[in-house]
C-alpha cells in the first residue's frame, strides 16, 4: 500500500507541474502538502479560477446520482497503471479527463496587447489558439498576420496553432506586437511619411548625465537596441548591465529589436544615460555585511580601480542592489554539487546572469566531462578559485568573468569548475581535492598564494595517465602593476604638460584681448576729443557773410580726399586761421591734412595764419583741395 501511495503522489506531482508550469520540485511538493495532496485545490490555489475549473472526484460523484458511493472505493483497488488514483487522492488527466473525475469548464483570458502607441484589449476562451488572437489584432491594427510577431509569452515563442489552455496562463496577461518588416509611421509633428526603412539612418542624441556631455550618433535602422547600448558602453565606460536609460518608448522593452521597430522618433531621437546608482546602506545593513572584507596593503589598490571602469561601490562588493550577506559557498557543505549550486546562484545574484556556465558536480566529475568523453567533445578544464577577501575579486568577476567575449570563449573551449576559498574549511577541502587529482605540487602552489593575489584561474589538460595543470593565471601581478603605474605616471605627466600649455595659451589670449580693449578705449577717447574740438571750432566760426554786404567777399571751393566739395563765403579781410578752423570743423584738422591750391600749387597751411585772404591771394574766388600729410 505504501508503494501505491508513493506512486499516486508521483502522478499527482507530475500532473500538478504540468498544469501550473512550476519546475521547482520542492516548491511543487510544498504547495501540494499545504492542500493535503488535493490536486484540484492546489491548482486552484496557484491559478485562481472563476466559479472553479476543476472538480474533485467527490464533487463529481455528488452530482452523479447513478454512481454508487462504493464505485470510488472499487476504483481504488485497481492498479495505478490501469485506473486513476482513488478518491483519497483526486485524479487529474490533462489529456482526456474522465467525466466522473474532472469536469472542465471554459475559462476566459484577458490580454492587453501593446503595439507602438496603441493598446488593444482582447478577451478569449482558453480553448482558442494564438492564431485567433492574431486574427483579432489584424482587424484592429490593420497589420497582416504573416508580418506580425506576438511576443511576451512566459514560456517563450509559440506557434499560431498553440492552444492557450496548454500554456497554463493566468487570467490577465500582457503581450506586445513586433512588426520588423513594417516601418513605423512618423508622428504628426514630424511628417506623415513612413520611416524605419533599413536604408534610413537614425540620429540619436544621447546625453551622458554624469559627464554632462552629449553624443550625436548616427545608426542604421537595422541596428538593435543592444548594439546601441554596447556602443555607448565603449564611449562612457558604463557596462550595459549598469546603464540606466531615459527616453526609450514603451515598445522598446526588448533589447533585441531594431531601431526601426522600437517606435523611436525619426529622424532624430533624444535619450539620456547614466550609471545605475546603488542605494545607500543603513547602519544595520552595514553591520550585517560580515562577509564583505575590505583588505588592502596600500591605497594604490583602490587607485587602480578606475582602470577597470568601475566605481568604489563595486570594489567593496556593494555594486548590487542589496547587501551581500550570503557567502559564495557555504562552509562544510556535505555535497560538492550543492556547494556549486549555491556558488552559481550567489554569483548570478551579485554579478548578473551573464557569466560562464559553472559545472555542477565534483571536481572528478568535471574532469571526466572534460577529458574522457568523445574525442570531438573533449575540452580543457578551467578551475576558477574565488576569494571574497581579495579586493580584486569583485572587479574581476564584474568586468572580466561576465564579459560576453570571455563567457563565449570559456563556453566553447573549456569546462569551467569553480570553488570558493574564502573560508579555511573550504580551502582545505580544495587542497585535498587538488592533491588527489593533480598531485601535491599543485596543492602547495595554491597554498602559497596570498589573499590579495586571488582570484586564480587554473588551466588543466587531461592526459592518459594523469591530469596536468598547464598554467595558473593570476589576475594581479606586481610587474603588471608597475607597468600600469608607469603608464599612469606618463599619462599624468602628459596631462600636466597639456594643462600647462593650455594655461600659457589662455594667458596669452587674455593679454591679447586686454591689449585690444585698451587700444579700443584709447581710440574712442581720441575720437571723443577730436569731436569735442571740432564742435568748439564750429561754434567759434564767424557767421558766413552775405554777397550784398558791400565788403570784399572771397568764395572758396574745397575738395576733400573723398571727392566731395566744401563751399563757403569769407570776408576778404578774414584771417587764414578762420579758414583753417572751418576745414578742421569738417573733420580735417591742419595737423593731419594740408590745404593746397591747384595752380600754381601752393601749400596754404605753411603760410602765416594771421594773413588775410587778400594777402594770401585767395580772392575773389579760389578752388583748393585737401591732402593727407605723410
Amino acid at each position: 500500500m505504501a508503494s501505491d501511495s508513493n506512486m499516486d503522489r508521483e502522478m499527482i506531482l507530475a500532473d500538478f507541474q504540468a498544469c501550473t508550469g512550476i519546475d521547482n520540485i520542492a516548491e511543487a511538493i510544498t504547495l501540494l502538502e499545504l492542500n493535503n495532496w488535493d490536486l484540484v485545490a492546489a491548482i486552484n490555489g496557484v491559478i485562481p479560477q472563476e466559479n472553479g475549473i476543476l472538480q474533485s472526484q467527490s464533487e463529481a460523484t455528488a452530482h452523479t446520482p447513478s454512481a454508487p458511493p462504493s464505485s470510488a472505493s472499487a476504483s481504488a483497488s485497481a492498479s495505478a497503471s490501469s485506473s486513476p488514483p482513488s478518491s483519497s487522492s483526486p485524479a487529474f488527466c490533462p489529456v482526456q479527463p474522465s467525466r466522473h473525475i474532472v469536469e472542465r469548464q471554459s475559462r476566459m483570458l484577458n490580454f492587453r496587447v501593446e503595439y507602438r502607441q496603441r493598446s488593444i484589449e482582447v478577451v478569449l476562451e482558453d480553448a482558442s489558439t494564438v492564431g485567433d488572437i492574431k486574427t483579432i489584432l489584424e482587424t484592429e491594427l490593420q497589420v497582416p498576420v504573416s508580418k506580425m510577431q506576438l511576443k511576451g509569452w512566459k514560456s517563450g515563442d509559440v506557434s499560431d496553432s498553440t492552444v492557450l489552455q496548454s500554456l497554463h496562463l493566468p487570467k490577465n496577461n500582457s503581450l506586445y506586437v513586433l512588426t520588423p518588416d513594417i516601418a513605423p509611421l512618423a508622428s504628426t509633428s514630424q511628417s506623415s511619411a513612413q520611416q524605419g526603412s533599413s536604408s534610413q539612418n537614425y540620429l540619436l542624441v544621447i546625453s551622458h548625465r554624469e559627464a554632462q556631455r552629449d553624443y550625436s550618433l548616427n545608426f542604421p535602422a537595422s541596428k538593435t537596441i543592444q548594439e546601441v547600448k554596447r556602443n555607448i558602453s565603449d564611449l562612457t565606460n558604463i557596462p550595459v548591465r549598469h546603464q540606466q536609460w531615459d527616453g526609450w518608448p514603451a515598445t522598446a522593452s526588448d533589447d533585441s529589436i531594431t531601431l526601426a521597430a522600437s517606435g523611436i522618433s525619426y529622424p532624430c531621437h533624444h535619450l539620456t544615460v547614466c550609471r545605475r546608482s546603488s542605494p545607500a546602506l543603513t547602519v544595520d545593513q552595514t553591520d550585517e555585511c560580515t562577509d564583505v572584507h575590505m583588505v588592502s596593503d596600500s591605497e594604490d589598490d583602490f587607485e587602480d580601480a578606475p582602470e577597470f571602469g568601475v566605481d568604489e561601490s563595486e570594489i567593496f562588493g556593494m555594486g548590487s542592489s542589496s547587501c551581500q550577506k550570503s557567502p559564495m559557498m557555504p562552509e562544510n557543505s556535505e555535497n560538492e554539487g550543492d556547494a556549486l549550486l549555491h556558488f552559481t546562484a550567489e554569483f548570478s545574484r551579485r554579478y548578473g546572469d551573464c557569466h560562464p556556465v559553472f559545472y555542477i558536480g565534483s571536481l572528478e566529475a568535471a574532469s571526466q566531462e572534460a577529458f574522457y568523453g568523445k574525442a570531438r567533445d573533449r575540452k580543457l578544464l578551467a578551475i576558477y578559485l574565488h576569494n571574497d577577501e581579495s579586493v580584486l575579486s569583485n572587479v574581476f568577476c564584474s568586468q572580466m568573468m561576465c564579459a560576453d567575449s570571455i563567457v563565449s570563449y570559456l563556453s566553447q573551449n573549456f569546462i569551467t569548475w569553480a570553488w570558493d576559498v574564502t573560508k579555511e574549511a573550504n580551502k582545505a577541502r580544495l587542497l585535498t581535492m587538488c592533491t588527489r587529482h593533480f598531485g601535491s605540487v599543485v596543492a602547495q602552489t595554491i597554498r602559497t598564494y596570498k589573499t590579495d593575489q586571488f582570484p586564480l584561474l587554473l588551466i588543466v589538460m587531461g592526459k592518459r595517465t594523469s591530469n596536468e595543470v598547464l598554467n595558473v593565471i593570476q589576475v594581479y601581478r606586481s610587474d603588471e602593476r608597475e607597468a600600469r603605474e608607469m603608464v599612469k605616471r606618463e599619462q599624468d605627466e602628459a596631462y600636466r604638460l597639456s594643462l600647462e600649455a593650455d594655461r600659457k595659451k589662455r594667458e596669452a589670449q587674455e593679454r591679447e584681448e586686454a591689449e585690444q580693449v585698451r587700444q579700443e578705449r584709447i581710440r574712442k577717447e581720441q575720437e571723443e576729443e577730436r569731436e569735442a574740438i571740432r564742435l568748439s571750432l564750429e561754434q567759434a566760426l564767424p557767421p558766413e557773410p552775405k554777397e550784398d554786404d558791400g565788403e570784399p567777399i572771397s568764395k572758396l571751393r574745397i575738395r576733400t580726399p573723398s571727392g566731395e566739395f566744401l563751399e563757403r563765403r569769407f570776408l576778404g579781410s578774414c584771417k587764414l586761421q578762420v579758414l583753417f578752423d572751418f576745414v578742421a570743423s569738417k573733420g580735417y584738422p591742419s595737423d593731419e591734412f594740408k590745404l593746397l591750391t591747384t595752380f600754381p600749387r601752393r601749400n596754404i597751411t605753411q603760410l602765416d595764419p594771421a594773413w588775410s585772404l587778400l594777402e594770401a591771394k585767395l580772392f575773389p574766388q579760389e578752388t583748393l583741395f585737401l591732402e593727407a600729410k605723410e
